[in-house]
């Protein structure tokens, strides 16, 4: 009993004494939001922008449609308007339909979490 006291004093003593600590940590600091904050109409119009391009391919036609899903967000009727006038330009049927399959199953899972039931499809159409 006696010799624990002892140790525990004598270590006591010596975090007492030691005035600079052996290794310094450098901490890391990260600047999440350094950047400006984009607003829905910003967002919006950059994608209508990027849909509209009339030299779109269908490679950044897809890109840019799994980038948006991406966002875990609905897209807005304008964008999608914008992307499935560039599956026109394009006669990609096939991209047009999955555009809508995923905007779809994307709106099912919006509106259950809101309890609010999607109409962006018929609003499209």
């Amino acid at each position: 009993m006696f010799r624990a006291a002892v140790r525990l004093s004598v270590s006591g003593v010596r975090g007492l004494t030691r005035t600079q600590p052996r290794c310094q940590a450098v901490l890391a600091s990260r600047w999440y939001s350094h950047g400006k904050q984009e607003t829905d109409e910003e967002f919006d119009a950059r994608w209508v922008t990027y849909f509209n391009k009339p030299d779109i391919d269908a490679w950044e036609l897809r890109k840019g449609m799994n980038t948006l899903i991406g966002y875990d967000l609905v897209p807005e009727p304008k964008i999608l308007e914008a992307a499935l006038r560039a599956c026109r330009r394009l006669n990609d049927l096939a991209s047009a339909i999955r555009i809508l399959e995923a905007v779809k199953v994307r709106e099912k899972a919006a509106s259950a979490v809101d309890n609010n039931p999607g109409r962006l499809i018929t609003s499209i159409l």
